[in-house]
């Protein structure tokens, strides 16, 4: 399997797909509302999802012929191949469609390819809002723009990255005692929150602004993101030698046969 191949398709993928999230930005967007989890982000659908979907195929589809790759995608009915192949493609063809109808960054265009184990082997992001192309290749590194990616030195304060603000999260008292203990960890005094964007983008803002988190606590109820909302950040934070774990810290299972849900597992991005 060559990934560095498959990586390149992958991009321009994502590129194809992000001008027409860009083309419809100066246009009016008609929201729809789809069967998802317990939140608004998860039940919000747009035209812009489905054709960036569509552009997507036109490019991965050869490919799970040629490679024999499965296929999820958020827009259309698992097919379960992605028990059967080796590796599948994982793909969200507009992530943060809240901030998208908002016409607000954070929205993304974010694809994966995945093992059948759930480990993410290639993971490419576009943020259509500056053109910025993030690339990870299993044990290739992590790219910005076509160059290696070199993170900024930490800051003085941490901060907190999430879809809500800290006062409109539901566990926020479990999530502020992960903060509490990450300044002292860290001999900070100070945190500051960064909220409104996709879980896409969300987790790259963690690896942005160091000393960072994002963390979703377990829950009963559906949501807390699904497999195409963290494939691909996986994927990068492991080769920035970032942590991106379960709530738990235990690895992520980006091929559950549960759900493709995240709710069970949680998320916990950090960067230090």
């Amino acid at each position: 399997m060559d990934f560095n191949v498959l990586a390149k398709i992958a991009s321009k993928a994502v590129l194809e797909a992000g001008k027409v999230i860009q083309n419809a930005l100066h246009k009016p967007i008609e929201v729809q509302h789809k069967e998802g989890g317990n939140t608004l982000a998860s039940q919000v659908v747009t035209a812009i999802d489905v054709a960036c979907e569509k552009v997507i195929l036109k490019h991965l589809a050869p490919t799970c012929i040629k490679y024999d790759l499965g296929l999820l995608t958020e827009e259309t009915e698992d097919d379960q191949s992605r028990f059967t192949k080796d590796y599948f493609w994982c793909i969200d063809p507009l992530d943060g469609t809240l901030p998208f109808i908002k016409k607000h960054p954070g929205f993304s265009v974010s694809i994966a390819l995945v093992s059948k184990e759930g480990i993410p082997v290639i993971g490419v992001v576009l943020d259509p809002t500056n053109s910025t192309l993030y690339v990870g290749i299993k044990d290739q590194g992590a790219f910005k723009n076509g160059k290696t990616w070199e993170l900024p030195q930490p800051k003085n304060t941490l901060t907190f990255v999430s879809d809500k603000t800290l006062a409109n999260t539901p566990q926020k008292e479990q999530i502020l005692g992960h903060i509490e203990k990450h300044l002292e960890e860290l001999g900070l005094t100070q945190f500051k929150e960064v909220s409104g964007g996709g879980a896409v983008l969300n987790a790259l803002l963690v690896a942005e602004h160091r000393p960072a988190l994002l963390i979703k606590p377990t829950k009963l109820a559906l949501g807390g993101g699904s497999l195409w909302d963290f494939a691909a950040t996986v994927c990068i934070f492991s080769e920035l030698d970032l942590k991106a774990t379960s709530y738990n810290g235990n690895p992520l299972d980006l091929n559950s046969k549960t759900s493709t849900f995240l709710n069970t597992q949680g998320v916990y991005f950090y960067s230090f």
